[in-house]
């Protein structure tokens, strides 16, 4: 399976109402609860009315489109980085998947998840 490394800098934040949100960016990510309103954006563009952030994120993304009776592809991803101690932030689309790690830990990711098989464009 093939994994596609993004190149931008991402913050998961809490924003006070989605006024502020860039939705012309290439990659925003917004859920809105009954409890929240919630984004994921590239840190330059995110919001003045963000309430809580965190920034420091870098994604992965799995090439292709997934079909919906696939079974387990993030799971097996998010195995393998917490049995390196990698904590994730996932998010899904319609299409794909993406995969957040802090900065920190990054490269280690990639590392552990070549070791898996997978390979990282």
């Amino acid at each position: 399976m093939e994994l596609k490394r993004i190149d931008t800098n991402f913050t998961v934040c809490k924003v006070a109402d989605l006024s502020g949100v860039n939705m012309e960016d290439e990659f925003v990510f917004v859920s809105k609860t009954d409890e929240e309103s919630s984004l994921v954006c590239s840190t330059d563009k995110t919001p003045a009315n963000t309430t809580e952030r965190s920034d420091g994120w870098k994604a992965v993304r799995i090439e292709g489109k997934l079909d919906f009776s696939l079974i387990g592809i993030l799971s097996k991803i998010s195995t393998a980085l917490a049995k390196n101690n990698i904590g994730i932030f996932a998010i899904s689309t319609y299409n794909t998947d993406y995969i957040l790690v802090k900065e920190a830990d990054f490269d280690n990711a990639l590392k552990v998840l070549e070791e898996k098989g997978y390979r990282i464009v």
